[in-house]
Formats: C-alpha cells, structure tokens, sequence
C-alpha cells in the first residue's frame, strides 16, 4: 500500500477532520507549544524507533521498544495526540481529546489487541504467548525482555529499510504539519 493510499484510508479521514477542528479551536501559547511540542515529539520519536525495529508477519519483534512494552506505536500515538491537544490549549481542545481517548481505550484498543494478539499467537505461538504475559501493553517495564529463543534468522536491531517499508516517513510528515498548523495558528492569533 502506498503513502497516499495509506495517508487517505476513511478511518484516518475522521483523525484528519479532528486534527483540523483542534487547530481550529486552538489558542496557543509559547508555554502550550513548548509543553506539547515536546511531548508531540516524544511520541514520533517513539514510533521512529519502533518502526525501525518492526518485523511485520515476518518475526515477532522483542528489540528496541519492544522488548519493554508491546504497543509502542499506540504509546507514541497516544503521546502525540496529547501533545498536540496540550499545543491546542483551550477546554474545547481537551474535551476532544477526552472523547478521543474514550473512544481509543473503550473500543479500538481492545479491538486491535484481540485482532493482532490472535494474528500473533497464531503466528508464533508459545514465543508470542510468553512475550505478551511478560510485556506490558502501554507501560514500559523498567528492563529488557529477553526470549527463550533467538530470533528466526530476521536481522536485530533498528533497519532503514524496516522503517521505510513500515511507511513512518509519512506518520512524521503529518505529525509535523500538524505541529506547524499549531505554530501559524499561535502567530496569528
């Protein structure tokens, strides 16, 4: 699947016209920007780091983030979208946000978790079974996970290729103009 294919799927055309509202509605300030750039940030640079290390289907990946939680790109997500409500800084920004994370915990959190911890188990079975009781969800663990067997022969560590193929350049495009949008809102304000 493409960049654009991907970019415009209708699911994603929903977290566009919410990223529009948010910086229709925003009143920035420098401290906003700052406190949410930063945490905006955090969360890209997370998802970088995860998707360089991603074997989609090909390997269960437990290096980088992974081996201290199993959902690093929700994490980053998550921290970005907080970050970019926190950019935003008016009640209207946070009460979207609120329904947000609402929506993301009460349904599509544990929608994906029981679609892809079933892909995985029955892709790797035990291997993933043991990963998933020693990793948590959100909340990394303080040391490394380390597995019983060796990966199946996929290269370890961070990959530029793992990242481009994992189509992050786009993720970080958008994340950007989005952080832009709050700046020009904040300086014509």
């Amino acid at each position: 699947m493409g960049f654009i294919q991907k970019r415009l799927r209708p699911r994603l055309l929903g977290v566009y016209a919410l990223a529009l509202l948010l910086v229709w509605i925003a009143e920035p300030t420098p401290r906003s920007l700052a406190a949410g750039g930063s945490l905006a940030l955090a969360g890209e640079l997370l998802r970088l780091w995860a998707t360089g290390h991603l074997h989609k289907n090909a390997d269960l990946t437990v290096t980088g983030p992974y081996a201290y939680l199993r959902h690093p790109l929700y994490l980053g997500t998550l921290s970005i979208g907080t970050g970019l409500a926190l950019m935003a800084s008016t009640a209207w920004a946070f009460a979207v946000w609120f329904i947000c994370l609402f929506g993301y915990f009460g349904y599509y959190m544990p929608y994906k978790n029981r679609i892809e911890g079933a892909r995985l188990e029955e892709l790797f079975g035990d291997r993933y079974r043991r990963f998933s009781l020693a990793v948590p969800r959100l909340v990394p663990r303080l040391h490394a996970y380390r597995p019983l067997e060796p990966s199946r022969g996929t290269e370890e560590g961070w990959n530029w290729k793992r990242f481009v193929s994992n189509h992050e350049l786009g993720t970080a495009a958008v994340v950007g103009v989005g952080a832009a949008a709050m700046v020009c809102r904040w300086a014509f304000i």
